[in-house]
């Protein structure tokens, strides 16, 4: 099972959410500290997660998640609400970087992520996250690629997959259907002329026994 697959396993689905998006990542300027309140040591993993609630009205939430040296558990850190982002900084416009900036009410953290791409998926998603779920006050991303925020996101493409993987099987259980009706016809004929037949057949040994 991979990390995020992981987390959305232990911190996410018992709380009945499910994870959107989630990145790993490094403090731009990392924090020195050489020993944490859990008994480890300041070598551990960030994930920034994306999820949603699964019960209406939904809820979506940005979650710092971590784990520490020595412990296979995910834990969660750090959590706001979508309404509180403020702004989404991809660094460069002009070419995939590892590197953004999430601007919260009262936070503000520089990241870098496992890769450029990891980057891209997961500012992606939250940029189509926000267009969804927000409906005034949208967070600002600026210097985002502009094929982050066009109309092919990843969530779209997964709901238009999802979409025509219905109609094709509505089409397919239609199909169906219509085979089903005219086997019954023709199920229906053939006991109407057997019946025909019996009542012919029944006159026929009447006629001939008297």
């Amino acid at each position: 099972m991979s990390a995020k697959s992981a987390i959305n396993k232990e911190v996410f689905i018992p709380h009945d959410e499910k994870m959107l998006a989630a990145v790993q990542v490094k403090r731009k300027n990392k924090k020195k500290i050489p020993f944490l309140a859990t008994g480890g040591q300041g070598d551990y993993m960030t994930f920034i997660c994306l999820s949603v609630t699964k019960k209406n009205p939904s809820h979506v939430s940005i979650t710092k998640v971590k784990q520490f040296p020595g412990s296979s558990a995910f834990v969660k850190r750090s959590q706001w609400t979508l309404d509180q982002l403020r702004q989404v900084n991809g660094i460069d416009a002009n070419k995939d970087s590892p590197e953004f900036d999430l601007t919260f009410e009262n936070a503000f953290d520089q990241w870098v992520a496992g890769s450029a791409g990891e980057k891209c998926t997961f500012i992606q998603v939250l940029y189509h996250t926000c267009q969804r779920y927000i409906s005034t006050r949208k967070p600002e991303f600026v210097n985002c690629q502009a094929k982050l925020m066009g109309g092919n996101s990843i969530l779209h493409s997964a709901a238009d997959s999802v979409t025509s993987a219905v109609q094709k099987a509505s089409q397919a259980l239609n199909e169906r259907g219509e085979r089903l009706g005219r086997a019954e016809e023709r199920t229906a004929d053939m006991m109407n002329s057997a019946e025909q037949f019996a009542v012919t057949a029944h006159k026929l040994a009447m006629k001939h026994k008297c």
